[in-house]
C-alpha cells in the first residue's frame, strides 16, 4: 500500500504562558502556511533553541497553541545541542531533555521538553478500515531508489483529523533521499 511521505524539520509547539514570555503578553501567532494536518500550520515565528553546548537559530514555531511546550529535533541536532533527548510519540516529556528557548522578548528554561519523535504515520480514524490498519499498530516501509531499504517501527496514529501521511525527520529523510511528496510502500505483517 502507497503512503506519501512528509519530512519534518525541528520545531516547537508552545503552550500561551511559554509564547507570552517569548514574543510578549497575550502574543497569537500568525500563519505563515498549513501544513498537511488539518488545522496545524507554520507560523512566521521563529526562536532559538540553546544548551550549554550550542545554539540552534530560525526554529520555526508550529500551531496551533498546545497545552505543553515541545521541541522536535533530529540525532544530528542532539549531537550539535550536546543532549541526548528519547525517540519519543509527541506529547509523551517525562525524561525528556531540557533546552533554553529564546524569543525576541524573553526566554524559558523548557524542562523535559525536547524529544526526536518516533516515525509515525497519520491517518484518519475513519480510513483505518478502508487500508486496513489499526490505531496504535506497528508496521515497516519499504523504499525504492539508490539508498532505499526498509524503515521499521512505524507507528499508526489514528484521529478525526488526521490527513494520511507518514511523517519522518530530516536525517531519517536524508539517509534515504527522500522529500515531501515522495511515495513510498507500507509492509504489515512481516
Amino acid at each position: 500500500m502507497k503512503i506519501k511521505v512528509g519530512i519534518s524539520n525541528r520545531h516547537v509547539h508552545l503552550k500561551q504562558e511559554d509564547l507570552d514570555k517569548l514574543f510578549g503578553e497575550n502574543y497569537e501567532l500568525s500563519i505563515r502556511n498549513k501544513i498537511s494536518q488539518i488545522g496545524e500550520y507554520a507560523s512566521f515565528e521563529t526562536v532559538s533553541i540553546k544548551t550549554d553546548k550550542a545554539t540552534i537559530d530560525n526554529v520555526r514555531v508550529l500551531g496551533p497553541i498546545r497545552n505543553y511546550t515541545q521541541v522536535e529535533i533530529s540525532r544530528t541536532d542532539a549531537y550539535k545541542l550536546g543532549i541526548n533527548p528519547p525517540v519519543r510519540e509527541s506529547g509523551d516529556l517525562l525524561g525528556a531533555e531540557t533546552v533554553e528557548i529564546v524569543g525576541p522578548k524573553g526566554s524559558v528554561i523548557a524542562k523535559e521538553s525536547t524529544i526526536i519523535a518516533e516515525r509515525h504515520i497519520h491517518i484518519n480514524t475513519n480510513e483505518l478500515e478502508q487500508y486496513g490498519l489499526q490505531n496504535g499498530e506497528v508496521v515497516k516501509i519499504k523504499i525504492d531508489g539508490i539508498k532505499g531499504g526498509i524503515i521499521n517501527n512505524v507507528k499508526i496514529k489514528s484521529k478525526d483529523t488526521y490527513t494520511f501521511e507518514l511523517h519522518l525527520d530530516t536525517d531519517e529523510g536524508n539517509a534515504f533521499l527522500l522529500n515531501n511528496g515522495d511515495i513510498v510502500d507500507i509492509i504489515k505483517g512481516e
